[in-house]
C-alpha cells in the first residue's frame, strides 16, 4: 500500500540537506575522514607530476638520480596515504552506522507516538521495509557514498586544473568529452532516482505481503492457501523484479557510453599530442602526465556513475523514511499539560462526535455520565460504536467534537502518561510479547517484584497453570503468545491489568471462545479485577448485563437506550430484541446448568446418607441371624 501523508520533502535538495544534517552532531569525526579525503586526493594529484620529472629528467636527460628520487617520493606518498585512507575507512564507516543508529531511532520513535489512526491506513509490512531496507540504503550513502563522491569530486575537479596548468592547449581537446561525461552522468542520476523510489516503494509491498502471510499462516494452512498465497507473493516478487530490471537496464545501456567518453578523451590526447611531443612543443614526460591525469579519472569517473546510483537510491529511502518521521501528530499533548493524580474515576461524555478518516461518523453527539466505580456495560450491533467509545477514554483518537473528562479534566488538557497510566484495557484477543510469562505480567509496572507478580497471577486465576509449566514464570511464550490457550493468554492478561493498579478499566467480556470452567475462571478474575473500579465491558454475557450499573445500548454510533437490565427488558425496544436473539439461551442455559447443580448435590446428599446408614442396616441384620 502506498502510503499517503500530508507533509513530504518539497524537493531533492532537501532530502540530502537533511541526511548531511544527521552529521552535524559529529562534527569532529566529520573533520577527521574529509581531511583525510582532501590529503590523499591532493597527493594523488601529485604523482603524474613525479612521474613527469622522472621521464624527463630521469630518462630523456639519463640522470639515474632523478629515478631514484622519483621512486622515493612515490613511496613516501604510498606510505602517507595509506595512514590518509586508514583515516578515511574508520570514520567513514563509523559515521555511516552511525548515522544508520540515529536514523533508525528517529524513525521507530516516529512510529511509537503515531496515533492509531495512522496505524489504521498503513501496513506493518511496509514500516519493517522502512525501518531495514530503505535505512540500509541510506546509510550506504550518508557515510561512506558520501565521503567517496566527496574525493571523486575532489579529485575530478583538481585533475582539470592540474591538467590546464600542464597543458591549457592539450587539457581542451582532453576535457571536451569530459564535459559530456559529466553531463551524462548528472542525466543518468536525475533519470534513475525515480526509478529507485518505485522500486522501494515495490519492496514494502512485498514485505506487507510476506507479513501478512506469516502472521496468518495458520488460517493459511487451515484452509490450504499455501498455493494462492505463494502466487499472490510470486506476482509482487515479479513487480518488484521487474522495476529492478528497468534499472539495470538503465545502467547497463549508460555504462558503455561512460567508457566510451573516457577512452575518446586518451585518442584525442594522443592523436594531438603526439606530433607536439615528436616536434618538442611539448615534452614527453608532459604528455605521459595528461595520459596520466586522464587515466586517473578512470576510476573516479566510473565510481561518480555508482556513486549517483548509490545517491538515487538513497534519496529514494530518505524520502520514505521522511514521510512517516513528518507525519504530523494528531494526537497531540498541550504546553505545559495537567498532570493526573489521584484519581477517582469518574468518566463524563460531552456530546462527543467522531469518525474513522475516510469513512461515516461512528459516533454521533454521545452524552453520559458514569460515577467512579460503577460499572457501565456497552452492547449493539456491529458497528455501532461500542469499541470507538472503549478507544476514545484513553485518547487513543481525538473526538472531531465534544469533549471527554476524567474527573473533570478534559482529556485533552492531561499528560497522554498520566493519562494511560490510570486505564487498563483487556482484550477478547489479548497481545503477549515473546518474552517470559513473568516479564508480560509485569509489562506496565516494570518494577514490579516477584512477590507481587505472583499475586496479581494469582488473583487473576493464572498462578496454577503457570507452574504447570517447567519453567514456571520465566517459561518464555512463543510469538503473540502463541504457546497459551485463549483462556491462558486473557488471564495472564488480566494479571498484568492487575498489577497495573488502573483506576479505570476497558474490557471486552467476550468468552465465546473458551469452555465453561475456562470461562468461570476468568470470570472469577474479571470480578477481583472489576472491584472498586470504573469499568466499561463491550459486554457479551448475560451475567455482565445483569450487574451492570449502566448499561448503554448502541446503535449507528448514538445511545438509544439507558438503564439498567430489567428496566430495558421492560421497555420492549432494541434491548429487548437482542435479549430475544442472543442473551435469551444463555439464561436459559444458566438455568438448566443451575437445575442439574442443584440435582447433582441432591443425589450426592442421597448417597452420602446412604453410606452412613449401612453400618446400622448391617448390625441390624446381624443380630437377626444370631
Amino acid at each position: 500500500m502506498k502510503m499517503e501523508t500530508p507533509k513530504r520533502p518539497k524537493a531533492r535538495a532537501d532530502v540530502y540537506r537533511r541526511l548531511i544534517g544527521y552529521l552535524r552532531p559529529y562534527w569532529k569525526q566529520v573533520a577527521f575522514a574529509y581531511v583525510s579525503v582532501l590529503f590523499a586526493s591532493l597527493l594523488n594529484l601529485y604523482i603524474p607530476q613525479i612521474l613527469k620529472d622522472a621521464i624527463d629528467l630521469g630518462i630523456e636527460g639519463q640522470r639515474a638520480g632523478a629515478l631514484f628520487t622519483a621512486a622515493g617520493w612515490i613511496l613516501g606518498i604510498a606510505v602517507v596515504r595509506g595512514f590518509a585512507a586508514y583515516g578515511q575507512r574508520y570514520y567513514g564507516e563509523w559515521l555511516t552506522h552511525r548515522v544508520a543508529y540515529d536514523l533508525r531511532n528517529r524513525f521507530y520513535n516516529a512510529t511509537q507516538r503515531l496515533p492509531f489512526a495512522f496505524h489504521d491506513r498503513s501496513q506493518t509490512g511496509d514500516l519493517m521495509s522502512r525501518a531495514t531496507s530503505d535505512i540500509t540504503e541510506t546509510e550506504r550513502f550518508v557515510g561512506m557514498g558520501l565521503m567517496d563522491l566527496t574525493a571523486s569530486l575532489l579529485l575530478l575537479g583538481g585533475v582539470i586544473v592540474a591538467m590546464v596548468l600542464e597543458s591549457p592547449y592539450l587539457a581542451l581537446y582532453a576535457l571536451v568529452p569530459l564535459s559530456l561525461l559529466l553531463a551524462l552522468t548528472l542525466r543518468f542520476g536525475m533519470v534513475i532516482r525515480p526509478r529507485f523510489k518505485r522500486v522501494q516503494e515495490q519492496m514494502g509491498q512485498l514485505s506487507s505481503t510476506m507479513q501478512e502471510s506469516m502472521t496468518g499462516i495458520q488460517v493459511v494452512k487451515a484452509f490450504a492457501r499455501e498455493t494462492d498465497e505463494l502466487r499472490k507473493f510470486n506476482a509482487a516478487n515479479e513487480d518488484w523484479f521487474a522495476k529492478r530490471f528497468g534499472i539495470i537496464k538503465i545502467w547497463a545501456n549508460n555504462w558503455p557510453t561512460f567508457t566510451f567518453i573516457l577512452l575518446s578523451s586518451i585518442f584525442l590526447l594522443l592523436l594531438v599530442g603526439g606530433p607536439l611531443a615528436i616536434e618538442g612543443t611539448v615534452t614527453v614526460g608532459s604528455l605521459f602526465a595528461m595520459l596520466a591525469y586522464v587515466m586517473m579519472l578512470n576510476g573516479p569517473v566510473q565510481r561518480l556513475g555508482f556513486l549517483v546510483n548509490m545517491a538515487a537510491t538513497s534519496g529514494a529511502s530518505a524520502t520514505r523514511l521522511f514521510e512517516i518521521i513528518d507525519t504530523p501528530i494528531e494526537v497531540e499533548e498541550k504546553e505545559n499539560p495537567v498532570v493526573l493524580q489521584d484519581v477517582q474515576g469518574a468518566v463524563t461524555f460531552e456530546q462527543v462526535s467522531f469518525g474513522y478518516e475516510g469513512g461515516p461518523r461512528a459516533l454521533d453527539g454521545i452524552g453520559f455520565q458514569v460515577e467512579a466505580g460503577q460499572t457501565v456495560a456497552l452492547i449493539g450491533p456491529t458497528g455501532s460504536g461500542k469499541s470507538t467509545i472503549t478507544n476514545l477514554i484513553p485518547r487513543f483518537y481525538d473526538p472531531a467534537s465534544g469533549a471527554i473528562r476524567i474527573d473533570g479534566h478534559d482529556v485533552r488538557s492531561l499528560a497522554l502518561d498520566s493519562l494511560r497510566k490510570h486505564i487498563g484495557i483487556v482484550l477478547q484477543d489479548p497481545f503477549l510479547f515473546g518474552v517470559t510469562i513473568a516479564e508480560n505480567i509485569a509489562y506496565g509496572a516494570p518494577a514490579a517484584t516477584p512477590d507481587a507478580i505472583v499475586a496479581a497471577a494469582k488473583a487473576a486465576r493464572a498462578h496454577d497453570f503457570i507452574m504447570e509449566f517447567p519453567a514456571g514464570y520465566e517459561t518464555v511464550v512463543g510469538e503473540r503468545g502463541v504457546t497459551l490457550s485463549g483462556g491462558q493468554k486473557q488471564r495472564v492478561a488480566i494479571a498484568r491489568a492487575l498489577l497495573y493498579e488502573p483506576r479505570i478499566l476497558i474490557l471486552d467480556d467476550s468468552t465465546s471462545s473458551v469452555d465453561t470452567e475456562t470461562e468461570h475462571l476468568i470470570q472469577q478474575a474479571l470480578d477481583v479485577l472489576m472491584e472498586g473500579r470504573t469499568t466499561f465491558i463491550i459486554a457479551q454475557r448475560l451475567l455482565t448485563l445483569k450487574n451492570a450499573d449502566q448499561i448503554f445500548v448502541l446503535d449507528g454510533g448514538r445511545i438509544v437506550e439507558r438503564g439498567r437490565h430489567d428496566e430495558l427488558l421492560a421497555a420492549g425496544g432494541l434491548y429487548r430484541s437482542i435479549y430475544d436473539l442472543q442473551l435469551r439461551d444463555q439464561e436459559e442455559f444458566a438455568a438448566l446448568e443451575a437445575q442439574l447443580r442443584e440435582q447433582i448435590e441432591s443425589e450426592r446428599a442421597d448417597s452420602d446418607e446412604s453410606s452412613v446408614q449401612s453400618p446400622v442396616l448391617a448390625g441390624a441384620a446381624e443380630e437377626r441371624r444370631n
